[in-house]
């Protein structure tokens, strides 16, 4: 009978047998692999894609300060989230997940969402300090300064106030990262994304230098869209200059993209898993898209970015110093609009600015 089994060790599994095992056929109590964990992390962190994405450089500063901690993240895409050696389980917000963690014990537990069932779950899981937001008389709220420090308390109450008012939300000038690693207790310091292995292409891509235009911004706020006769001009004044311009979209763009197509020639390689995709803009020298998942995808490959704005407070956008925000000239007034008032001020972004910045970008690929 084995004696010594080894349930604080990183590689435990419970019901399986642990990688080294499986690989060299060794047991816990001569094991070389054994990996003591002195404690569990858990970030609640459950949406949007783009958001998770642009989460992960906090696992930079975690691992660093707790090497020896096993991470969990709780979320809604956890294709988002990388795995080991960054974070040990990931979970699915669904009843299960929710079973399992309340039944967890946890040192820390980072709630970095605003939203009433990030915090329900938070509420529930037992740990030892919880940073973030908690629920007071069923309202969320920023976490105590006598529970987490005073400056974690007080960027949680910054991030909840710019949530709440309009004008607070515009007098903001720190970035997304900046504002979730002040949360956790940390300084950003410029922390890369990290995202997984990009995954091989499957067809043959055009050569010179590749310019991939995302043409779409998601359902939520159409007021974000660059009109399509934009795009057609962009396309024909790329090619003219010799570049390869490549459109790119997913299922919602997909309709506009085959009309692209079959006005310009432009290469479409239609709608794709997410990490085709992913490997796909991966490829390109520039990539031209509004704020959305494509953006956060690009910054984790390290691409060059012309990003669009008009709805948004720029200054939440980190871009590693390997791109620029383009606005429409001059600035709306449709902050958070689903649409514009003044009948789309994207029309004021003109496509010879457009066509500048991505020069700009190419001379320095």
């Amino acid at each position: 009978m084995i004696t010594n089994v080894r349930t604080d060790c990183r590689h435990y599994r419970g019901r399986l047998p642990c990688k080294p095992h499986k690989s060299e056929g060794v047991h816990c109590e001569d094991c070389p692999h054994y990996d003591a964990l002195y404690g569990h992390i858990l970030i609640v962190k459950l949406g949007a894609m783009g958001d998770v994405i642009r989460t992960t450089p906090l696992l930079h500063r975690l691992k660093k300060e707790y090497p020896r901690y096993a991470i969990h993240w709780l979320t809604d895409f956890p294709d988002a989230v990388p795995r080991a050696p960054w974070v040990d389980r990931v979970y699915k917000y669904d009843a299960r997940s929710i079973v399992i963690l309340e039944q967890f014990s946890f040192d820390r537990v980072y709630c970095l969402d605003k939203d009433v069932e990030a915090v329900a779950i938070t509420e529930r899981v037992r740990a030892k300090h919880k940073f973030g937001y908690r629920l007071k008389d069923n309202a969320v709220v920023p976490v105590l300064a006598t529970v987490v420090g005073k400056d974690a308390a007080k960027a949680a109450r910054h991030k909840w106030e710019t949530g709440l008012f309009d004008d607070t939300s515009k007098a903001n000038t720190q970035s997304y990262q900046q504002e979730i690693f002040a949360i956790c207790g940390y300084e950003f310091t410029n922390e890369e994304y990290i995202v997984p292995v990009a995954q091989t292409i499957p067809f043959e891509l055009p050569t010179g230098k590749r310019i991939g235009l995302n043409t779409g911004c998601g359902g939520r706020w159409p007021s974000r869209l660059w009109p399509e006769e934009y795009w057609v001009k962009l396309i024909e004044a790329l090619r003219a200059k010799g570049y390869s311009p490549v459109i790119l979209g997913g299922p919602e763009e997909h309709e506009k993209n085959l009309r692209l197509q079959s006005v310009t020639n432009a290469p479409y390689y239609g709608t794709m898993p997410l990490a085709q995709f992913d490997a796909l803009q991966g490829s390109m020298d520039v990539v031209v898209t509004a704020v959305t998942m494509a953006m956060h995808l690009a910054i984790g490959r390290k691409r060059r970015l012309v990003l669009f704005n008009n709805i948004f407070n720029k200054h939440e956008f980190v871009l590693y110093g390997r791109g620029e925000i383009l606005e429409p000239e001059p600035a709306c007034k449709c902050y958070y609009a689903n649409e514009c008032p003044h009948g789309g001020c994207m029309q004021n972004l003109s496509v010879e600015r457009v066509l500048a910045a991505i020069e700009r970008q190419v001379a320095l690929v």
